[in-house]
């Protein structure tokens, strides 16, 4: 027995009470920041959801990627998804079988690019920019590093937001293993950019600038001779002539900083942590709700996905799978007079009965997990108000119509 079959309608029916209360908490927001463990469908929740708020609530709303991953794209039905964002044909909506009072875009975050256009942005002058963009050091910064990939995701989110474009705007954020990397990229950037060790590295070129790289007072003299050895002294010429081009920037990037820190607090942002009921997944989604409530994070939703249907725990079925399992032989028997003659393949009890225990062991299984899992969402009501459930689907999801599925279920509606 699939555990999944009828699992649309009983999870819906289960998420109706959460449904409007979704529906209210997209309507009072203008940013949701969905976040979670990999691999738990964050992208195509984050997907649905906006897609069920262009249908619901219309207006313009945007879905932002930050997974290099393109499952986006593909989902929405669009070639290719980048920096610059892109709506979704209506008329490509409409063969989906979605009915659009709002316009759906997606964008999905260029690091390099999002970079380049912020150094051009803060630079004090062209020529300073240009040579920030061609030092080798910042090509390897801004390609290699993770946590410059979770500053930037900010960076861009509160530029979408300055622009007044969207009504919402609906985040997916990248799976971390470290939640708390991202919602600090803000101010750990600005406290790399003004933090002692910079200062260090940099001091002999800021002394005498180029000819100054050989003015290194005693303390920094032994980690410069190593270095010199080890890396050349063009690699620190590089690193000197980029930190110092960049602290240029300072001002802008700590202003900056401040400001994207200030809008994840913001009474109009809100999070929704998704999840699915495993061990692991579990276990970090409630690491990260402990860390939105200690930062003071305003935690709006959070999405169970991939759950079991109610069904499982009916009484009703209890019986009928304790009846198949005990006493296989005499249903068999029964089934076999009733309509064996109509459907031969019934007729054949013995074959009739070993289905009839498979069916009914299946049930009681997967009926222990769903028993767990009813009693784990139990644990999770009431933090925070909007607790939505989405049925695991026999299909992968894939296309428009899939995530509007999804949607529905978010929403409470038949999925």
């Amino acid at each position: 027995m699939s555990p999944t079959a009828n699992a649309s309608s009983a999870a819906s029916a289960s998420s109706a009470s959460s449904g409007n209360g979704l529906e209210q908490l997209l309507a009072a927001k203008e940013i949701v920041v969905f976040c979670g463990s990999g691999g738990v469908g964050k992208t195509s929740v984050a997907a649905a959801c906006a897609l069920g708020a262009v249908c619901r609530l219309g207006g313009k709303v945007l879905v932002l990627t930050i997974d290099p991953a393109r499952r986006l794209a593909t989902a929405l039905g669009l070639d290719g998804v980048g920096n610059l964002a892109r709506r979704v044909p209506a008329d490509v909506l409409k063969a989906a079988g979605v009915e659009a009072r709002g316009e759906l875009w997606a964008a999905m975050l260029d690091t390099k690019q999002s970079w380049d256009e912020l150094v051009l942005r803060h630079a004090p002058d062209d020529e300073t920019a240009y040579r920030i963009l061609d030092n080798r050091l910042y090509h390897n910064i801004t390609a290699r590093f993770v946590q410059s990939h979770d500053y930037i995701a900010m960076e861009r989110l509160y530029e979408l937001h300055q622009s007044g474009e969207y009504d919402l705007i609906v985040i997916d954020t990248p799976p971390t293993r470290n939640a708390a990397d991202f919602l600090e990229a803000p101010k750990r950037m600005a406290d790399f950019f003004g933090g002692r060790l910079l200062r260090w590295l940099t001091l002999p070129y800021r002394v005498g600038g180029k000819r100054g790289s050989r003015v290194i007072n005693v303390a920094s003299r032994p980690f410069y001779q190593v270095a010199d050895r080890i890396l050349g002294s063009k690699f620190l010429e590089d690193i000197a002539e980029f930190f110092l081009n960049f602290q240029s920037m300072y001002a802008g990037f700590s202003e900056r900083a401040r400001a994207v820190e200030k809008l994840l607090h913001d009474r109009r942002t809100t999070f929704a942590v998704v999840t699915t009921l495993e061990a692991a997944p579990l276990h970090e989604a409630e690491h990260f709700r402990d860390l939105l409530d200690a930062g003071k994070f305003h935690l709006g939703a959070l999405v169970l996905n991939r759950t079991l249907p109610d069904s499982l725990l009916s009484s009703e079925g209890a019986r009928t799978a304790a009846r198949f399992t005990d006493d296989a032989p005499a249903v068999a028997a029964d089934l076999a007079r009733a309509i064996g003659d109509e459907h031969p393949v019934v007729a054949d009890e013995a074959r009739t009965a070993r289905v009839l225990r498979t069916v009914g062991s299946s049930f009681q299984n997967f009926s222990l997990v769903a028993k767990r899992e009813a009693e784990l969402r139990v644990e999770l009501t009431g933090r925070p108000e909007v607790v939505a459930r989405v049925p695991s689907f026999d299909d992968e999801i894939t296309d428009l119509s899939g995530l509007a599925r999804i949607g529905r279920a978010l929403f409470g509606d038949d999925a």
